[in-house]
């Protein structure tokens, strides 16, 4: 009987290890395949880009979304933060000028479909001065006067914005003289605004003042005097939702969307 009952043990045990090692052999992926297989498969249009447009194109997705029932996930910054994660899952990317994304497209070769690339609106530079403008700057022209501090941005959409704006007017040197500190990226410029007090002018797009409304005042140029850069979109090549996707481009397209760019300091 020991036998028997011994017998009838082992031979449960050699089936539920066989059973146990078929399951793990049909179940056994990578955890980071199965997240991306899992990311790709949940029908949300994944959307990169700096972190300038942000506002705009989030609020635009929101509306799209509530239309459609197709969800958008916008996420913006410095391109260091989402790249690793938009080589995975980004089915759209945008730019903070026409020369942003190009650079994208040079760093990235693989990613975009560089046919799809579309213009969605234009945007103007100015200067963001403190609130109540106390150096009292009204011009590219007062940026020059001795004790006006000077911060840039050195990239991020904004490279050579200043410089092509002064050329027009020979103001290069002068204005050059006053540049304070120079960043790479717009983030890391609000940081050192709203962390440095003694920082009296930054000549950036208007845009940031409608972001930055609590800690800046905008001195608009007048038009002959502005310098407007693009805000380029286009699908990547990875995308599996490329209907889908293509159709919030199309959305950003249209008049509802560009009275949207149009309260976030677009023209």
């Amino acid at each position: 009987m020991k036998k028997v009952v011994l017998l009838s043990a082992l031979l449960l045990s050699v089936i539920t290890t066989a059973g146990v090692s078929a399951y793990a052999k049909v179940d056994n992926k990578p955890a980071s395949q199965a997240t991306t297989i899992s990311s790709k498969s949940d029908h949300v249009i994944r959307v990169y880009g700096p972190g300038g447009p942000l506002e705009p194109i989030k609020e635009a997705a929101e509306h799209f979304s509530a239309k459609t029932g197709i969800k958008v996930e916008v996420t913006a910054g410095p391109e260091g933060k989402w790249i690793g994660q938009a080589k995975q899952d980004a089915d759209i990317i945008f730019g903070g000028s026409e020369y942003m994304l190009q650079d994208f497209i040079f760093n990235h070769p693989e990613m975009i479909d560089t046919k799809s690339r579309t213009e969605l609106y234009t945007r103007a530079a100015g200067i963001l001065v403190r609130k109540g403008n106390p150096k009292k700057i009204e011009s590219l022209e007062d940026l020059t006067k001795n004790g006006v501090k000077i911060l840039d941005v050195n990239g991020a959409g904004q490279l050579g914005l200043w410089e092509d704006m002064a050329g027009r007017k020979g103001l290069i040197g002068g204005i050059s003289q006053n540049i304070n500190l120079s960043v790479k990226s717009s983030a890391e410029a609000i940081e050192q605004w709203k962390s440095n007090s003694s920082m009296d002018a930054w000549i950036t797009y208007e845009s940031w003042h409608y972001r930055l409304q609590d800690v800046t005042d905008l001195v608009e140029l007048p038009e002959e005097e502005k310098l407007y850069r693009g805000t380029p979109i286009a699908l990547t090549e990875i995308t599996d939702q490329k209907k889908e996707a293509q159709q919030f481009i199309d959305y950003l397209r249209t008049e509802e969307s560009h009275q949207i760019f149009q309260k976030w300091g677009w023209k």
